[in-house]
């Protein structure tokens, strides 16, 4: 009855509310405190790690901290934050160095990551990326993504005094789309809140490929078009004489007629 009596006046109360509410803001200062004072073990570079880097635990070396000292965003937990991501396109984090949020990234999320997961060819070599300039019309209103393959065609325009002859023929078949750019550099499909409009494809090719097509760029009154691959496609025009030749033909053409 006693304790009831206590509890039923108002002052008895209030004094009990003050105190607990001491306690508590004590004990959250000494939490405060000794978290502060109490050292925790950080992750930390062993090395330098430039830019593009995968980052793995043999680069990890911990360090303990107390987190008073600690100043921005550190990133403390290796195996969720840390390991298996890369550092972002231009960063570098020195030897020594702790680990900050922002200078980390996913796989996904790094730009042109394609140049770090370049396919290879036939024989286990890595393909090179090209540059293939595109417009919406050539890409078939913007409809070539990334991932999908392609076939390249070569067609050379000949004009004589009574008429025009085209030849043209298939020089590359299945390349792989790596990006899609538009004039800035920036990927076409990554936001689609802008209407970017496709400048160029990078494509996955041979260091064969490659030079061949270098060449074709330089050969007058030529051009190199993209058709998506298990597409059918014919060069038709009533006023040109049109001659369809071989791979092989295709390729000794363009050799053939080399500038440099």
């Amino acid at each position: 009855m006693k304790l009831k009596n206590l509890l039923a006046n108002k002052n008895v109360v209030t004094i009990l509310g003050a105190v607990l509410i001491v306690i508590v803001l004590y004990a959250f200062y000494m939490w405060r405190v000794n978290s502060a004072i109490n050292p925790i073990s950080v992750p930390y570079a062993l090395k330098t790690i430039g830019p593009r880097t995968q980052v793995t635990n043999d680069m990890i070396g911990y360090v303990d901290i107390q987190q008073s000292s600690m100043k921005g965003s550190v990133l403390t937990n290796a195996n969720t934050q840390i390991v298996g991501m890369y550092t972002n396109i231009n960063s570098t984090i020195p030897e020594g160095s702790l680990f900050y949020d922002g200078v980390l990234v996913r796989f996904e999320d790094l730009a042109d990551s394609f140049l770090i997961d370049m396919p290879k060819d036939s024989e286990g070599n890595y393909m090179t990326a090209y540059n293939f300039k595109v417009n919406v019309e050539t890409t078939y209103g913007n409809s070539v993504y990334p991932g999908n393959y392609v076939d390249l065609y070569f067609i050379k325009k000949d004009s004589t005094s009574n008429s025009e002859k085209i030849k043209y023929g298939k020089l590359a078949t299945n390349v792989k789309v790596l990006a899609v750019k538009d004039g800035a550099g920036n990927h076409v499909f990554e936001n689609t809140t802008e209407n970017r409009q496709p400048s160029q494809i990078i494509l996955a090719v041979t260091d064969e490929l490659s030079a061949l097509l270098r060449v074709a760029e330089t050969i007058s009154n030529s051009k190199l078009i993209l058709v998506p691959t298990n597409a059918t496609y014919v060069y038709e025009n009533e006023e040109e004489i049109v001659t369809e030749i071989s791979d092989d033909d295709i390729r000794s053409y363009i050799e053939q007629n080399r500038t440099y």
